[in-house]
């Protein structure tokens, strides 16, 4: 396995002292009288809080007040900056760390009330256990989960390692039986892969946590000791992805360039841009590689989208992606919780900045609609459509959403049946559509790049 660079930590805030040499600096009359403003608009605040505190109608919750007062203030700024408290904070973690304590499976909330079981992960307690989808949970240790909010279910569901819990489960409308489960350590499976026809690798990845890198190097040495000489090239589907972990993208894209810049991050002062490299090495021993995106593949996706772009070591198929450029990073608030400020944009390595953007399919394909989504809007807005958005730094390269619809039978994916044509060396054209006509490469055919 390859040494990864560790960069979790980018751009964390750090208070306290700064040393012992302290620079002192007048302020100008300019720059005392904003304070003084800034002043009287934080005692304003306090004046309106115990006017609040005081005389409405109820006794308010005075801790909900604040938490929306400062999700107020970050959301004012763009619509990802944001307040977590200690219970969402833990959420999110959960969701980075791509792994938590629990019995291992996907559930969704019925309108009955009922918890209904999407489907258990493989190897997991629910599995082990012979839960099945479409199951409804009815009782988690005796208590009725009709009268509990999903989340509330969920984490009834999860707990401390090693401990049990009762599951009351209904079985296609047949008598409630009981289910005991022992908590486990589950790890939420980021990238999975498959072989097409005995010469192509498929890699799937649906999010970036600590676990991708991981997954992917498993993936490819699977996908090697399965198909052998016969590999031909993989496929890397990033459809969908709504993006995660800066470290793993950086990481994802580092497998496969042997060289250059993957992307770079610029702040607020000239000083803070910070530029990430590939090291010498691919792991897909040069094998062509076909990058599959659309308009859900958002963040992480897009620098890794961008970065192969860029290097011609991938053909993009699909749609254009989301057009989220921005890098927010997580600032502990200890027990608190934390705040997601966006603190930098990111950019290509030949320099585009996909905010409100994107990044364009080199390939433009689109999806045949069933027909009962024909007369319906399947499409993201993409970024430039959220309130409140950071503009792109050049005029008018802002640009729309694209198609997300990914077909459930893999036989009509027109995106996917492009992507294995190429790599067989099968000419593929854009099947876009007349109100892209005038796009980069629309109506263009490729093949794919394998240096």
């Amino acid at each position: 396995m390859r040494n990864k660079m560790n960069i979790r930590s980018i751009g964390l805030v750090f208070a306290g002292a700064l040393g012992a040499t302290v620079a002192w600096h007048a302020f100008d009359a300019a720059t005392a009288a904003s304070n003084a403003d800034t002043y009287k608009q934080l005692n304003l605040f306090g004046d309106v809080f115990d006017r609040v505190r005081a005389d409405y109608v109820e006794p308010p919750n005075e801790e909900q007040m604040i938490e929306a007062a400062i999700n107020g203030m970050l959301s004012s700024l763009d619509p990802h900056s944001s307040y977590m408290n200690a219970k969402k904070f833990q959420e999110m973690q959960v969701q980075t760390d791509g792994k938590f304590i629990g019995l291992g499976i996907e559930v969704t909330k019925e309108p009955n009330g009922f918890v209904k079981v999407v489907s258990p992960i493989d190897g997991t307690p629910a599995a082990k256990a012979g839960l099945m989808a479409n199951d409804l949970i009815v009782k988690i240790d005796g208590a009725a989960v009709q009268d509990m909010n999903l989340n509330d279910a969920v984490d009834k569901m999860r707990g401390r390692l090693n401990t049990s819990v009762t599951l009351s489960i209904v079985r296609n409308n047949a008598d409630p039986f009981d289910v005991k489960l022992v908590r486990e350590e589950i790890k939420v499976q980021s990238v999975k892969y498959d072989t097409d026809g005995g010469d192509i690798g498929y890699i799937r990845i649906s999010s970036f946590t600590a676990l991708t890198q991981d997954g992917l190097d498993n993936a490819i040495k699977e996908l090697k000791k399965k198909l052998g000489p016969k590999l031909k090239g993989y496929v890397v589907d990033l459809r969908n992805d709504p993006g995660g972990l800066l470290d793993q993208a950086i990481s994802v894209s580092d497998t496969f360039l042997d060289r250059g810049e993957i992307v770079s991050m610029r702040g607020r002062n000239a000083d803070e841009t910070q530029r990430f490299n590939a090291r010498s090495g691919d792991a897909a021993d040069g094998k062509p590689v076909v990058v599959l995106i659309n308009g859900g593949s958002a963040s992480a996706s897009e620098i890794v989208a961008g970065a192969f772009q860029d290097h011609k070591r991938a053909t993009l198929v699909g749609t254009r992606s989301f057009g989220k450029g921005s890098v927010q990073t997580i600032i502990p608030l200890g027990s608190q919780g934390a705040i997601r400020l966006t603190t930098a944009r990111y950019y290509t390595p030949s320099g585009r900045s996909i905010q409100a953007k994107g990044i364009d399919a080199d390939i433009v394909i689109e999806q045949e609609l069933p027909p009962e989504l024909k007369d319906k809007d399947t499409s993201t807005q993409g970024e430039a459509s959220l309130k409140g958005h950071l503009t792109n730094e050049a005029r008018g390269e802002e640009g729309g959403g694209s198609s997300a619809y990914i077909p459930e039978d893999k036989t009509k994916d027109l995106q996917l049946k492009a992507a294995y044509d190429l790599l067989r060396g099968v000419k593929v054209v854009s099947n876009a559509k007349p109100k892209e006509a005038g796009k980069p490469n629309s109506g263009s055919s490729s093949e794919p790049s394998a240096n």
